[in-house]
C-alpha cells in the first residue's frame, strides 16, 4: 500500500490510497452539482474571460508592426473606453483619475489629482474602486499583454 505525504497549513500527514480517493470523489462531486445547478466552473468563466481579454488585445494591435505600436494601440483604447474621471484610493488617499497617458518609454499611466497636486502612476498598479470604472477590462487586457510579451 503506497502513501502520499500531504502538507496543510501547520501540519504535515501521510494519507492513504482510499483518502485520496475519497478526496478526488467529493471533489468530482462538488463540481457535478455546480454544472446541475446552471453554474459554471471558476475554470470555464476564466477560459471565458481569458478569450475576451484576447479579442480586445487583437483589436487594439491588429495593424502594430511592433510592441510600441501595440503598447500606443493598447492606450489609444484605453483612452477611448475607461470612464474617466474617477475616483480611487492611494496608499490611504483619496485621489481623481483624471485621465491616462504614455511614458516614453511606452508605459501605460493614470494622472491622479489630489487638490493642486498631481502624481502619475502605472496603471497597473493603480487600485481600482469597487465597481471599477466603465473600461476597466482595457487595463486587464494590458495587463495580459504585458505578462504575455
Amino acid at each position: 500500500m503506497s502513501c502520499r505525504h500531504v502538507v496543510m497549513p501547520g501540519r504535515a500527514r501521510s494519507v492513504g490510497p482510499s483518502q485520496t480517493a475519497m478526496a478526488t470523489s467529493a471533489r468530482d462531486a462538488v463540481r457535478r452539482s455546480i454544472i446541475r445547478k446552471g453554474g459554471t466552473p471558476k475554470v470555464t468563466a476564466r477560459r471565458a474571460n481569458t478569450a475576451r481579454l484576447d479579442r480586445l488585445i487583437e483589436e487594439a494591435t491588429v495593424d502594430a508592426y511592433n510592441e510600441s505600436e501595440q503598447a500606443v494601440g493598447l492606450f489609444t483604447m484605453m483612452d477611448e473606453h475607461l470612464a474617466v474621471p474617477f475616483a480611487t484610493t492611494i496608499l490611504g488617499v483619496e485621489v481623481t483619475v483624471e485621465r491616462v497617458d504614455v511614458t516614453d518609454t511606452d508605459a501605460i499611466v493614470a494622472v491622479c489629482r489630489r487638490g493642486r497636486e498631481r502624481l502619475r502612476v502605472p496603471i497597473l498598479e493603480l487600485p481600482l474602486p469597487n465597481p471599477p470604472p466603465g473600461g476597466a477590462e482595457w487595463i486587464e487586457a494590458y495587463r495580459r499583454w504585458i505578462r504575455g510579451r
